[in-house]
C-alpha cells in the first residue's frame, strides 16, 4: 500500500548517493586538512572561520526545555529546517531542530516507547540517530541506512527495554557523507533516560541538576559553516547554546551536571578548578563505584553525570584546557565555557555515595569470537579506514551472534586519536596500550591513542539486524571511517 502523500517511506541510502549530493565542491586537500566535502553556497566553500567569539558572564544558564513521556509514551515532532537562530548575541543561519540551536531535551524512563514525527524541510536528505541508546537498529527505529528526503516526513517508533540504563544520551543525524556537516550546523539535542536517583542516597535524591551540552560553531558572516569543515579551525563553544553561562551554586551545595559533548568533532578537556567531578554515570551508563577527577576528557559523542559540590563562596571558570589529539591530530586551546558563581548561604558538603550501581563484568565470560579493527588514514588526512576499507553500506564487515560476547581488539595506527563508537551494544574497556582498565561500568565512545591498541569486550543483546561502528570525530566517520556490523539471531 503506498504512503500518504504528506509521507513516506524510508528509503535504504547508498553511499554513493550521498555523495552525489555534494557534486561539484572538492575536499580540501591541504595537509592535515581534515576537509568535509558538503554543497553550501560559494563564499563559503573555502572560507576561514571568523576568530572563535567570547562574552562576559552576563546571561543566567538556561537548560533547554523538555518533551517528558507520559504514562509510557513519549511522543514529539521535529520539523528540521535552516533558519535564523539568535545565538551569541548574532542572528545567524543554522541547522536547526524546531526553529532552535539547542532543541528540547527529550526525557523518559527504561520500558518506554517513543514517537517521533520527523520532518525534512533541508534541501538535503538526512535522518535521525539515538547515539548510546541500546534499542533496534532495524525497521522505524534506530536505522542509521534510513533517509528522510527532502519535504518528506517520517514516523520513528522506538520501543526501549525496561533495562535501559539511566543517564545522559542525545540525538543527532546520520546520513553518511553528511553527518558531520549538519550536526557541525546544530542539529543536535539531549534525551535524558531518568532513574540515577535511584541509586543515590536518600538526601541527594532530587537535587538540582543541569544540563551542560557542549556544542560548538564555526562562523563565516552570519552563517554557521557546514561546508569544508576543518577540525582545527576557529570554533566557538558554547554550553546550552550560550556563551559564558552564569551556572548558578550555593557553597556546599551538591548538584548534579549531565555533561554532553554534543558537537560534530572537537574535544573538551572540561575543568572546574578546586573542584572535583564526581562521576555517577558515563555515556548513559552508572557506574558501580562513583569516582573523583579533576578534569574530564570528553570526545564528540561522549557523556558523563557528575555531582559538583559548590566550593567558597566566590566566581570560578568552568574551562576546557588544551589538549593534543597527537602529531597527525589538532591542538585544542583553553577556552572558558562557562562562569560558576557559588553564593548564599553555606552548607555542610552532603556525603557522597562510593558504591553506586550493579554493572556488567564482562572479564570472566566466555569469549565466542574475536575481531580486530584497525583505524588508518591517508598522508593528507582526507581519507580515513576501516581495516583498510572505506565505509560501504552494501557490505557486511562484522557479523556478531546474539547473546554472545565477542573480544575485539581496536588498533590505531595514525599518528592522531581516534574515537571508537558502535551502535545498538555497549562495551566494557579491558586494557589500553596493554595497561587493564578498572570497569566502572559499560561504555559507547572511548578513544584509541595515537599508535596505540584498546581490548573491549562486548555483549550482543536483545537485537538483531544491521548497524555500525565508526570513529566518532564525525569527518573521519563521513570520509569512510566506518564499517557494518551484521547481528545474527
Amino acid at each position: 500500500m503506498s504512503a500518504p502523500a504528506h509521507r513516506t517511506r524510508a528509503v535504504v541510502g547508498s553511499a554513493l548517493a550521498v555523495l552525489s549530493l555534494a557534486a561539484g565542491c572538492t575536499t580540501h586537500t591541504g595537509a592535515r586538512a581534515h576537509g568535509h566535502p558538503e554543497a553550501t553556497p560559494a563564499r563559503l566553500v573555502s572560507a576561514s572561520p571568523s576568530p572563535a567569539l567570547t562574552a562576559p558572564a552576563t546571561e543566567e544558564l538556561r537548560d533547554p526545555p523538555q518533551v517528558v513521556s507520559r504514562d509510557g509514551l513519549l511522543t514529539t515532532r521535529i520539523v528540521v529546517e535552516r533558519r535564523k537562530v539568535r545565538l551569541a548575541g548574532r542572528d545567524l543561519w543554522a541547522l536547526t531542530y524546531n526553529g532552535m540551536y539547542m532543541p528540547p531535551t527529550l526525557r523518559l524512563r527504561p520500558g518506554d516507547r517513543m514517537r517521533v514525527t520527523f520532518e525534512n524541510r533541508l534541501d538535503k536528505q538526512t535522518n535521525l540517530h539515538v547515539h548510546g541508546m541500546h534499542v533496534s537498529p532495524v525497521g522505524n527505529s534506530d536505522n542509521i541506512f534510513l533517509r528522510i528526503e527532502p519535504g518528506r516526513t517520517f514516523t520513528y517508533e522506538y520501543a526501549f527495554p525496561k533495562s535501559l540504563e539511566p543517564g545522559t544520551y542525545w540525538y543527532h543525524p546520520h546520513p553518511h557523507a553528511l553527518s558531520a556537516a549538519q550536526t557541525a550546523g546544530g542539529m543536535a539535542g539531549l534525551i535524558v533516560v531518568d532513574g540515577l536517583d535511584d541509586h543515590l542516597p536518600a538526601p541527594l535524591r532530587g537535587i538540582k541538576e543541569h544540563v551542560v551540552a557542549l556544542k560548538d560553531f564555526q562562523l563565516v558572516g552570519d552563517q554557521i559553516k557546514t561546508a569544508h569543515l576543518k577540525i582545527g579551525d576557529p570554533t566557538t563553544r558554547t554550553v546550552n547554546g550560550q556563551l559564558n553561562p552564569v551556572i548558578r551554586i550555593g557553597p556546599g551545595e551538591t548538584q548534579l551536571w549531565r555533561i554532553a559533548n554534543i558537537g560534530a568533532n572537537i574535544f573538551y578537556k572540561v575543568a572546574l578548578p578546586g573542584t572535583r567531578f564526581h562521576v555517577v554515570a558515563q555515556d548513559g551508563y552508572p557506574v558501580n563505584r562513583v569516582y573523583s577527577a579533576d578534569s574530564l576528557i570528553i570526545p564528540a559523542g561522549a557523556r558523563y553525570d557528575v555531582l559538583v559540590q559548590g566550593p567558597a563562596a566566590g566566581s570560578a571558570q568552568l574551562l576546557t584546557l588544551p589538549y593534543n589529539t597527537g602529531k597527525a591530530g589538532n591542538q585544542f586551546p583553553r577556552a572558558t565555557l562557562a562562569t560558576v558563581r557559588s553564593e548564599g548561604t553555606s552548607t555542610r558538603a552532603a556525603d557522597l555515595p562510593t558504591a553506586f550501581a550493579p554493572v556488567d563484568d564482562l572479564g570472566e565470560e566466555t569469549v565466542a569470537a574475536r575481531k580486530t579493527v584497525v583505524f588508518t588514514e591517508n598522508k593528507a588526512g582526507t581519507l580515513f579506514y576501516i581495516n583498510h576499507k572505506q565505509f560501504d553500506h552494501n557490505r557486511v564487515d562484522f557479523r556478531s551472534r546474539l547473546n554472545t560476547v565477542e573480544e575485539w581488539t581496536v588498533r590505531n595506527d595514525s599518528d592522531e586519536v581516534h574515537s571508537f563508537h558502535v551502535h545498538t551494544n555497549d562495551f566494557q574497556v579491558m586494557s589500553i596500550n596493554g595497561e587493564p582498565q578498572t570497569n566502572y561500568g559499560l561504555r559507547d565512545t572511548v578513544d584509541v591513542p595515537p599508535r596505540g591498541n584498546m581490548v573491549i569486550r562486548m555483549r550482543f543483546l536483545d537485537y538483531p539486524g544491521k548497524t555500525v561502528v565508526h570513529c566518532h570525530i564525525l569527518n573521519h566517520e563521513d570520509l569512510g571511517m566506518m564499517a557494518v556490523l551484521q547481528i545474527d539471531r
